[in-house]
């Protein structure tokens, strides 16, 4: 990985009507024309984003939206797109000019608030019209943060970055500019953590996948040692150690092999289990879990990945997590797969969902479905906790987390009081 994946960067959309200066507004930010800029209304046809570092705040992605009020053939497309941006918001700048607010600014306004989402208003094109106190103590009662600006003016540039990355400082919670650890936080300074890694079919040529090197670089910046060995190699590896390590972590697939191997008194989890508790809530991923006792043939399950990619013969999502759930609750289950934002807006007709670790998501997109899936009341767990599930071992990988585990025991107590001739199998 040579740049912070997008879904550890603070994501900053771009709100306003057609020809605020949206795009001319990143083209400032960003010091360089990244969006295309027009007089002619409807210029920008799709989210254009925009990585980069802004010190101190650290990595983030520039979402630049279509125009809230365009009306061109393709407006409502265009708007449906803007509409989904919500949801990948950490923060949201909405642009408007001078003494103009309508009701296009009072929706972002109350789409923002819904999701609690901070909200920075920039006025724009000051350099045309000045705007008035009176205008900017209106804005203030809507919210704290407020700034000016004239796109055209680049020697002002450097003054108004000092104050939209303080504005920033302030609006952003901590935890969302903090990402939480992954590993950080189970071992201590000179601790070992043992990473199993299979190199198979779905390992990319020459270089791990973005989990594994990010739980690497925590356990590095914790100030701990990560050794990296193959399933095959396992046994013979933590014969050689001095002392067992404080962690081992394997790839879902693998789960039940490694759990074999690695003694009962060694921690062992999944890198997939791992991101369910850094990009959401692993206690509730923990209670979906036990949901699959309840599965019965014909019921619907969605598998929810967070990538598009090429699926291979032996794709995880498409083809092994619905095997292993077919085996465990019988033929006939109803399997629907999306991936990348795709996620349904209508998840009522879902017994359960199944989420991959979401190592592409922010934690704040991620919290957003697991919300939209409680609100339809519908269970969501993960990949490695359904895998460790499916496989018996989902007890021993959430031991490293006791409220967690405390959570799984909850629901299938819950639901052995409800189905008792079928629930603890696992």
């Amino acid at each position: 990985m040579n740049k912070t994946p997008k879904g550890n960067r603070l994501h900053i959309a771009l709100f306003g009507r057609t020809n605020v200066g949206k795009s001319s507004l990143l083209n400032l930010i960003a010091g360089q024309d990244v969006a295309i800029t027009s007089t002619l209304a409807g210029t920008t046809t799709d989210v254009v984003e925009k990585t980069m570092e802004l010190l101190p705040i650290g990595p983030v992605v520039f979402l630049d939206t279509a125009g809230l009020d365009d009306h061109s053939a393709l407006s409502e497309l265009r708007l449906k797109k803007t509409a989904k941006i919500f949801d990948r918001t950490d923060v949201a700048l909405l642009v408007t000019e001078a003494d103009i607010w309508t009701e296009y600014e009072e929706k972002v306004l109350f789409a923002a608030a819904k999701l609690n989402i901070p909200l920075l208003v920039v006025i724009n094109k000051i350099d045309v019209t000045s705007p008035s106190e009176d205008f900017k103590n209106k804005i203030n009662e809507k919210t704290p943060w407020l700034l000016s600006v004239s796109t055209t003016d680049r020697t002002g540039r450097d003054a108004f970055l000092d104050t939209l990355k303080r504005l920033l400082l302030e609006a952003v919670p901590d935890d969302i500019i903090k990402t939480p650890s992954l590993v950080g936080d189970l071992l201590s300074p000179k601790g070992i953590a043992v990473l199993v890694v299979p190199i198979d079919l779905e390992a990319p040529k020459g270089r791990l996948i973005q989990p594994q090197v990010q739980t690497i670089r925590d356990a590095l910046d914790n100030n701990a040692a990560a050794l990296v060995v193959k399933e095959r190699e396992l046994s013979s590896l933590l014969t050689r150690l001095k002392a067992p390590p404080q962690l081992v972590i394997c790839d879902s697939q693998a789960v039940l092999e490694v759990t074999t191997i690695v003694p009962r008194e060694t921690p062992c989890t999944t890198f997939s289990i791992l991101f369910a508790r850094q990009k959401g809530d692993l206690n509730v991923a923990a209670a979906g879990a036990a949901a699959i006792e309840t599965l019965k043939p014909g019921d619907k399950v969605l598998i929810a990945e967070a990538c598009s990619h090429h699926p291979l013969q032996d794709d995880i999502g498409r083809v092994k997590i619905p095997r292993w759930l077919c085996e465990y609750v019988g033929e006939g289950l109803q399997i629907d797969v999306t991936a990348g934002r795709d996620y349904p807006v209508d998840l009522g007709k879902y017994r359960l969902i199944i989420h991959c670790g979401a190592c592409m998501l922010t934690r704040r997109e991620m919290l957003r479905r697991i919300h939209k899936a409680q609100e339809q009341r519908v269970p969501i767990t993960n990949y490695g906790l359904a895998i460790s599930f499916t496989q018996g071992v989902i007890k021993r990988t959430l031991a490293p987390f006791p409220a967690a585990l405390r959570f799984y025991e909850r629901r299938m107590e819950e639901i052995g009081k409800s189905f008792p001739n079928e629930a603890g199998q696992s």
